[in-house]
Parts: C-alpha cells; structure tokens; sequence
C-alpha cells in the first residue's frame, strides 16, 4: 500500500507542473498567475518529496541515478 502511495504521488508531482504551462491561457491577473504559479510549485515539490519519502533510498538512488551528470 505504502508503495502505490508512493507511485502515485510521484506521478501526480508532474501535473502541476503541466498546470503551470495553462495558467497565462486563463483569464486571470498577473498576480493570480504568480501566486497560482507559487501554490503549484510548491504542490509539486511536496508530492515528490512525499513520494520518496514513502518509496524510500532504494527510489531515490534511482532518481539521482536519473539526473546526475556522468563525465
């Protein structure tokens, strides 16, 4: 169970980041943007962070694995 939680928080970290790519299409104010932009940002780092947490080091040596650069 903590595993599927832990999957399914991981991919639900990539869509706010897809939201952000909406927001300057609403009819919103540029204010809304930046605090909407913040709030998703946030919502995002917290649902990866969660995810590995719950995933634990085995998960997160993959993703290091994944974005480090290797000369």
């Amino acid at each position: 169970m903590k595993k599927k939680l832990g999957y399914t928080l991981l991919i639900l970290s990539f869509v706010p980041w897809g939201m952000i790519a909406l927001l300057p299409f609403l009819d919103l104010s540029v204010g809304q943007i930046a605090a909407a932009t913040t709030a998703l940002i946030i919502a995002g780092e917290c649902f990866f962070y969660l995810s590995i947490v719950l995933l634990g080091r085995e998960a997160w040596e993959k993703v290091k694995a994944l974005v480090s650069f290797k000369k």
